[in-house]
């Protein structure tokens, strides 16, 4: 049996690297991550982190509506790509943005400092719940954590998706690790756009107090 990936930096800094060298035009062109665009919409403006933020699309959307975002990586690649786009659209954008290298599976914010923590499709290296549990402490009274993470199997079909031996966010694990007594709660899966590629799960909370 041949092992797959670690996911460990070696494996992000190597791929992102791969991924800016030969389709920095396809990244440029991608838009924000549809559940962002949903969720976020309708919040004010405040302090943000993109965690995993990849090549900054999510972030950069943040930062032009008004957010002051923090963007964290695991791949230098990807940051100097995001800082470089951040740089060519609009310098009043690229102020907003603080592009910071971070492991994820190790990171802690300030407690209760953020408006806005976003976590779109990160493969998380240990417990899943204790990601959460972490991530949440950083989301400040009346602020919101944002994650989403793409289930490895298609529940429809049995097969793997693209996220097939990666660790990402459930709703079970959401449900878990957040107290429904500090929390507004929305946890669901919802189809994927393209047909046959699986499901996601959208975990937003919004913390009481």
């Amino acid at each position: 049996m041949v092992d797959g990936p670690t996911y460990d930096q070696t494996f992000w800094e190597a791929l992102w690297a791969k991924t800016v060298r030969e389709h920095a035009g396809v990244l440029a062109e991608r838009p924000p991550t549809p559940h962002l665009l949903k969720e976020v919409a309708g919040l004010a403006p405040g302090r943000a982190v993109d965690a995993g933020c990849g090549h900054g699309t999510d972030a950069l959307w943040l930062a032009a509506h008004g957010w002051r975002v923090t963007g964290l990586d695991f791949s230098d690649a990807a940051l100097a790509y995001a800082r470089a786009r951040a740089e060519s659209l609009d310098p009043e954008i690229a102020a907003r943005v603080e592009w910071a290298q971070a492991d994820l599976g190790a990171w802690t914010p300030a407690p209760r400092r953020y408006d806005l923590i976003s976590c779109m499709y990160v493969h998380m290296a240990g417990s899943v719940e204790a990601a959460v549990e972490r991530l949440a402490e950083g989301v400040a009274p009346g602020g919101t954590l944002l994650m989403v993470g793409h289930r490895p199997i298609d529940p429809s079909t049995g097969a793997e998706t693209a996220a097939a031996g990666q660790n990402q966010v459930s709703v079970e694990a959401a449900v878990a690790a957040l107290d429904r007594a500090d929390w507004d709660l929305l946890a669901e899966e919802r189809p994927r756009a393209a047909a046959g590629t699986g499901v996601d799960a959208v975990i937003r909370a919004r913390r009481r107090r």
